[in-house]
């Protein structure tokens, strides 16, 4: 694991597979305190515009995707 400085806070970095993952809870207890962590996350999660790009990113990534079926539940949202 490799860490970034960003603005004074460590961020992980995993590299798995030959790509770099970054740590969305390292980014989010900047916000917040450790405990709400998981509910920035989630928020974030949950928030059209970061679905919309989840299933662009599945369309193109995951030749399994189910594109009817993602619209049926972006439309839920």
């Amino acid at each position: 694991m490799a860490k970034i400085k960003v603005q004074n806070t460590e961020i992980t970095i995993i590299h798995f597979n030959e790509s770099d993952y970054i740590s969305l809870t390292d980014m989010a207890n900047v916000k917040e305190s450790d405990s709400r962590a998981a509910d920035i996350i989630k928020k974030w999660l949950r928030n059209r515009y970061s679905l919309e790009y989840s299933g662009t990113w599945e369309q193109i990534n995951n030749p399994d995707f189910k594109v009817v079926e993602f619209d049926h539940f972006k439309s839920q949202t």
